[in-house]
């Protein structure tokens, strides 16, 4: 089968990016930090995911900084306010997933499904009721942290301290077990990493790192934690943001990219790795070969070329992610 024909009919899951962000911004007048981004098009819109044959989308609810943390709950509210609206007004082209049909359904109707999740857990303010009614409105998804600290953890960056889970972020893991939710340790610290895998019951994902030991930077994984992920039963989604994948040195390409994939299947199998972008979250180019999301049918001709087998890419297209969404979200 050519490459072309493969990634048409494989289901193509993106695990992460913050494009919501970048639509609320500019429905807003930007504040001069981001004057830059002013007339940028992004990685990300409705027309590229569908050239770029993407099955689904997760949308990330992330909240700005400077609204930490007495409006944590209204921005997150007005990120998924933001998505219903933006799907009501493109419902021939775009749904709503809550569970693995919705994909599935997605896929035979030529749609792409949008699963909505909230990037660190600021937005909770520390209570289970608003974690159930964030799950009533469609969030599936929960990153414990982005890089910082909040009530359930604290994030990679707060090195000084490196906690593990509060007794909140013991709460909210069982809890989303529960509810059938995604627990996500991208962004987590290593301590808060080893209480997720103690406390979890359910497969446990890091929507969009890479592996350690190519790029050795705090959000990148080690094999160690790859090989918990695993043994939970989780898939992480290997993120294009050119600072985690290479050293800097030299331009991230297509191929750096890949060579990720490549160990993380040495470490734990191709059953435990997606894709994961972070596209519309970061700065500076993208790798050569992934300059946006319609550039994804790159990824599976350069996989073939490099010697995977039909059914390993389409695991790593979306089979993956797709198989532990239905165990967890149905």
């Amino acid at each position: 089968m050519d490459a072309a024909t493969l990634h048409r009919q494989s289901v193509v899951i993106d695990g992460h990016c913050d494009t919501l962000l970048g639509l609320q911004m500019r429905e807003q007048e930007l504040p001069p930090y981001l004057k830059h981004l002013e007339g940028q098009k992004g990685h990300i819109d409705l027309d590229r995911l569908k050239e770029g044959g993407v099955t689904a989308q997760n949308f990330a609810c992330f909240v700005r900084p400077q609204h930490l943390p007495s409006q944590a709950t209204r921005e997150t509210l007005r990120l998924i306010d933001l998505f219903h609206r933006f799907q009501a007004g493109h419902a021939d082209d775009l749904c709503l997933a809550t569970c693995a049909a919705d994909i599935e359904r997605a896929k035979v109707e030529g749609k792409v499904a949008g699963i909505l999740s909230m990037e660190g857990a600021e937005g909770l303010e520390g209570d289970l009721g608003v974690l159930r009614m964030v799950y009533r409105l469609g969030v599936r998804w929960i990153g414990l942290t982005w890089s910082n600290r909040n009530q359930a953890a604290d994030g990679v960056f707060e090195a000084q301290t490196g906690g593990g889970l509060t007794r909140f972020g013991r709460q909210l893991v069982e809890e989303l077990n529960r509810l059938g939710m995604m627990v996500d340790i991208a962004h987590l610290a290593p301590a808060g990493v080893r209480d997720v895998f103690e406390i979890s019951q359910a497969p446990v994902i890091a929507s969009h790192a890479n592996a350690h030991q190519l790029c050795p930077v705090p959000r990148n994984l080690r094999d160690e934690q790859l090989e918990q992920l695993a043994a939970s039963g989780g898939v992480v989604g290997v993120v294009y943001v050119p600072g985690f994948v290479t050293d800097g040195q030299d331009p991230a390409t297509l191929d750096m990219v890949i060579d990720h994939i490549d160990h993380i299947v040495q470490v734990i199998g191709i059953d435990h790795v997606g894709l994961g972008s972070d596209f519309d979250g970061f700065g500076g180019p993208p790798p050569i070969g992934l300059e946006d999301v319609s550039c994804t049918p790159n990824m599976t001709a350069r996989l073939l070329e490099r010697g995977y087998g039909e059914d390993e890419v389409s695991k790593i297209l979306g089979g993956n992610w797709l198989r532990v969404i239905r165990q967890v979200m149905g």
